[in-house]
């Protein structure tokens, strides 16, 4: 029915079984990833499981892949990107290859910058060989609870995924994949959302996430795209601030 359709579009639900709490009196979405609460959580102590601040999901020891341990509070005050990944995905480990050179071009830019490795693999070891090539930190793999709360956190339905964070621990953008790939030279760092985008092969996933207004122009004459983008641009601008005023994702 069209609630239905309604409905798997609001939550943007790509896969099922899906479930999402929301909170009744607001109708606002409290947790996306509702399958892993009641496996992680089944007698419910953490009800309502609403999302808590990073810093304390990402609380405790994290790695470095020379074995030396720090401390998750030492990522305050950077710019972190959240990366969910794992060895036995292919389009994982291009990523991968792509974001070890960027990371190297932020920080030698002189940012503050530092990536969180979240592993999806399927073993200690496969974990340990994957990570041997990142130059950043990792949550431990044993320390399943975190990964796992992490991967609540975020609500992810796929890997890679790459969440970039500001300073104080809140999302700048999802679509960091997008963003790396779309941009070598990191020249946009740290990669806020733009209202306009010209559509590429690697951004055209965005199109699966929500309603999209697409303009289709004549791509010979350069003048047409600039008029065009100055268009829809406000348009565009307009709607996101209404839903920043409504705290929700546009």
């Amino acid at each position: 029915s069209l609630l239905q359709l309604k409905l798997w579009n609001k939550y943007r639900v790509s896969n099922i079984p899906s479930l999402i709490f929301i909170d009744a009196s607001t109708g606002k979405v409290v947790c996306r990833n509702g399958l892993l609460v009641i496996r992680d959580d089944p007698e419910g102590l953490e009800f309502p499981w609403g999302p808590k601040p990073f810093s304390e999901v990402v609380a405790g020891p994290l790695l470095r892949n020379n074995g030396q341990t720090l401390d998750s509070n030492t990522l305050e005050g950077s710019h972190i990107g959240v990366y969910f990944s794992a060895h036995w995905c292919p389009p994982c480990r291009s990523l991968t290859r792509v974001l070890v050179e960027s990371y190297r071009k932020i920080k030698e830019a002189g940012q503050k910058f530092e990536i969180l490795f979240v592993s999806a693999d399927r073993s200690e070891d496969s974990f340990k060989q994957y990570f041997s090539e990142m130059p950043w930190v990792a949550v431990p793999y044993a320390d399943e609870a975190r990964r796992s709360r992490l991967n609540r956190l975020y609500g992810i339905q796929g890997i890679p995924t790459l969440i970039v964070l500001d300073s104080k621990g809140e999302v700048i953008t999802r679509q960091g994949r997008v963003e790396v790939l779309n941009d070598i030279e990191c020249r946009e760092f740290p990669w806020h959302p733009k209202p306009v985008l010209e559509l590429t092969d690697s951004n055209a996933v965005q199109l699966n996430e929500g309603p999209c207004l697409v303009l289709f122009v004549d791509s010979e004459d350069d003048g047409e795209s600039e008029a065009a983008k100055q268009l829809i641009q406000p348009i565009a601008e307009k709607i996101i601030a209404k839903y920043k005023a409504k705290e929700e994702e546009a």
